[in-house]
């Protein structure tokens, strides 16, 4: 196995379900060594999510893949004495509960760093550790009506849409890795100290809103939902086609556009100079969607996609995950991993990414069993067998 760039990080996870959770996955997916605390008996309520194999959801087996699972009752003293034992010796702690709660249980930023002051803690939640509204409860889907994504999603007069996934939660996940690179780097390469990276939901996805408010702020425009069209950029669309199946094609290019109608037979708009750049094309969308839509309809997506391939259009079909799972391109990449459960089974999902050409990543190893590494972990935090013993005996940890 090639060098793992995060090698010797060891990163203390006390989240759950979704945000922090991912945000440690991207970290063990390098190389970092993460230690995932679970309360005693259920441990985290994504092992029960969705889909469940023998018990355990097949999305825990990609969430969790490469961690160790310890089981400690954080309500209790002792268990809060051992996270502070724990995060003494940890680069990055990752927590995800509702604001204050570290706070209750005597983990603040303040007394951790005064344990370990190079300790880099990652912490995520609905609505930030500040503000009005940062008390509150916070899920993805509230987060993503807040950022304004659920109010673009849809068609038009109809009820906004979610996308099916818990994207939020991933985007979140994503900033709090990211941060913890940028902390990392301050600490280790500039000689900086640890840090506190405050994520929250709410701003991770609208952190990825594009021109939404800048044109509302200069121009007092409300972006609304356009269904499956891009607005203000044409023409991209997805085109019904002689199936009944629907093909997306993104002619928004200019030279990609002039191409796209070459390849449609209508030559006349591909030299019109009214459509040479975007604001023209934009402002005549509904003339382009008709003519392409025109097309589209009298063939079929296996006619359809080799003529735009021929002409070099990006163009193609809407993917379900049996697509996605039958896809030579994405086989020939390695976009998908195996690996085999601990009861088993073999499980597919999403293989590492980004790729890097020296130090690339690499799946550590399969979920955890509940509590799997309890003893290890505490033993090689410098805790002996009888007061583990007696720990485990009073349910702190199990």
């Amino acid at each position: 196995m090639a060098r793992q760039v995060l090698s010797g990080i060891k990163v203390l996870e006390l989240g759950q379900l979704i945000a922090g959770p991912f945000a440690a996955k991207t970290l063990a997916d390098f190389g970092a060594t993460i230690i995932k605390v679970e309360p005693p008996v259920n441990g985290d309520p994504l092992r029960k999510w969705r889909m469940l194999h023998e018990g355990t959801s097949v999305w825990w087996e990609a969430q969790s893949r490469g961690k160790q699972s310890i089981c400690i009752d954080l309500r209790q003293k002792e268990g809060q004495d051992m996270v502070r034992t724990l995060a003494a010796q940890a680069d990055v702690l990752i927590e995800n509960f509702r604001p204050g709660t570290m706070e209750k249980w005597g983990l603040s930023p303040e007394k951790l760093h005064a344990l370990n002051p190079g300790l880099i803690m990652v912490r995520v939640s609905g609505y930030g550790q500040t503000g009005p509204r940062s008390q509150e409860p916070g899920f993805a889907a509230i987060a993503e009506a807040m950022s304004g994504l659920r109010y673009l999603n849809g068609e038009p007069g109809r009820a906004p849409v979610r996308a099916g996934l818990s994207l939020g939660d991933t985007l979140a996940g994503l900033h709090g890795a990211l941060g913890v690179l940028l902390a990392l780097y301050e600490r280790d390469a500039r000689g900086g100290k640890g840090q506190v990276i405050d994520v929250s939901l709410f701003e991770s996805i609208f952190n990825l809103t594009e021109s939404l408010l800048p044109e509302y702020s200069v121009f007092g425009a409300v972006r609304e939902p356009a269904g499956a069209a891009l607005p203000g950029i044409a023409p991209s669309n997805a085109y019904r086609c002689a199936t009944g199946e629907y093909v997306l094609i993104s002619g928004n290019g200019d030279g990609i556009f002039q191409r796209l109608m070459h390849s449609i037979g209508r030559p006349d708009l591909a030299e019109d100079p009214g459509l040479a750049q975007n604001d023209g094309r934009a402002a005549r969308a509904q003339e382009l969607d008709d003519a392409i839509g025109l097309w589209t309809q009298q063939r079929t997506p296996d006619e359809i996609l080799p003529a735009m391939k021929d002409a070099n259009v990006p163009a193609g079909r809407i993917y379900s995950v049996r697509d996605i799972a039958n896809d030579e391109h994405y086989r020939a990449r390695n976009a998908i991993a195996t690996l085999r459960a601990a009861s088993g089974i073999d499980v597919e999902m999403p293989n590492v990414a980004p790729l890097l050409s020296e130090t690339p990543g690499a799946i550590q190893a399969r979920a955890p069993l509940l509590g799997e590494h309890t003893d290890q972990v505490l033993k090689d935090a410098g805790l002996d067998e009888a007061t583990i013993r007696t720990l485990r005996e009073k349910g702190v940890i199990a």
